[in-house]
């Protein structure tokens, strides 16, 4: 989650379609996408993951894509042996994953397997404590069955899958990811809203001693957890949450930053929900 980013995925705001935006107020954005604001936030990204040496691909533009596409970490899971396609517990998003898999396949990626019914599950939701664990989110994006499946899925090459439990939030309208309250800035080190987080979650990070870093709680709504690290010690935020970045910098980060109004305070999704890392190392 935190090694040197090589390879990743993006999907531009024209090809998930800000040039003429469509049923934003049903995905739940704040307001009508405006394409220059998001053209000006994704140049930006992309800029800074070539500055840190990442080949950056672009999701071709193909029907069954809606505005979330832009989130493009959600989709798809990438492992040692293969890319696990994710089934979306938005429906709206459903068919995301499909159009993930013709990149791989064109790419030549290997796909491990596909979460199917009645399972869900989403990239927000599985983040990576090591090499051989995987912490899952169980909430409203991403259920039980679904995180049986990947344990049958990882078990056998020596995977554990631990499941945490979500709180409500916001409801099951709203986006709350497990990585909207936990990211992992190097191996030891995590930026957290520690209110929100369960218990048990709170209890293994500190089992594995991790440093926790805790957001501005007034930056909360500004997505101030959402943090794409880079290596090196390199970090993507959003430069509207100043207050939890300076904390990021007090604690030793070197902070790169991109408008983050248009892209992801409308639609709820930070840096971490625009890329889609498949190598890293």
């Amino acid at each position: 989650m935190s090694a040197p980013i090589r390879h990743v995925l993006v999907c531009a705001p024209r090809t998930a379609g800000f040039e003429a935006p469509s049923r934003w107020t049903e995905l739940g954005y704040l307001h009508e996408p405006r394409l220059e604001g998001a053209l000006e936030g994704h140049r930006r990204l992309v800029e800074v993951l070539h500055q840190v040496g990442a080949s950056v691909h672009e999701l071709r533009r193909r029907e069954g894509l809606s505005l979330d596409a832009i989130y493009a970490h959600d989709a798809s899971f990438p492992t040692d042996a293969g890319v696990i396609l994710m089934r979306m517990g938005k429906p709206t998003r459903s068919g995301e994953p499909a159009q993930h898999r013709h990149f791989f396949e064109e790419l030549g990626v290997p796909i491990l397997g596909a979460i199917e019914p009645p399972g869900t599950t989403e990239g927000g939701d599985l983040v990576w404590l090591d090499e051989t664990t995987l912490l899952v989110g169980e909430g409203y994006r991403t259920n039980a069955s679904g995180i049986k499946q990947l344990d049958a899925l990882l078990a056998p090459r020596g995977i554990r899958v631990l499941s945490s439990s979500l709180p409500h939030g916001p409801g099951p309208a709203g986006c709350l990811h497990l990585m909207s309250l936990l990211s992992l800035l190097d191996e030891r080190t995590a930026l957290v809203d520690l209110p929100w987080l369960s218990v048990p979650t709170v209890q293994e990070l500190e089992r594995r001693r991790f440093e926790l870093v805790p957001i501005e709680p007034s930056e909360r709504e500004t997505l101030a957890v959402n943090v794409l690290a880079l290596g090196g010690r390199k970090l993507l935020a959003l430069a509207e949450n100043e207050k939890t970045n300076r904390r990021l910098m007090d604690a030793g980060f070197e902070v790169l930053t991109y408008p983050g109004v248009e892209i992801s305070l409308n639609g709820s999704g930070g840096p971490t929900c625009l890329t889609r890392p498949f190598l890293r190392g």
